[in-house]
């Protein structure tokens, strides 16, 4: 199943920084998020974006997984060419993630 069939997102962004948080539709998915995204898997998923660390917190009190990513906005919103690389965009595309029931 797509990510976005068990989880929404709320993302922002800061300088050159990514803040993407999943949030479980149905608390009872939250382990199956925990269990499969990983910060390894989030870093991995966006390669060719993300050139620095991604970090992982875990929210289990409201089902919910926030992911910081580091070095991902191209030197920053405001100052990269990439057309539309914003926190919105990156989360939107993270949602098509397959994850394994």
């Amino acid at each position: 199943m797509k990510l976005r069939e068990i989880a929404h997102s709320r993302t922002g962004d800061k300088g050159n920084t990514s803040n993407i948080s999943l949030i479980a539709y149905d608390p009872a998915n939250y382990p199956l998020l925990a269990k499969h995204i990983t910060a390894e898997r989030v870093k991995a998923f966006f390669a060719d974006i993300v050139q620095g660390e991604v970090v992982r917190y875990e929210l289990p009190n409201i089902g919910a997984l926030n992911f910081v990513m580091f070095q991902a906005l191209g030197g920053g919103v405001t100052r990269t060419l990439a057309l539309d690389i914003h926190g919105k965009s990156l989360s939107s595309a993270l949602m098509n993630l397959e994850v394994k029931e």
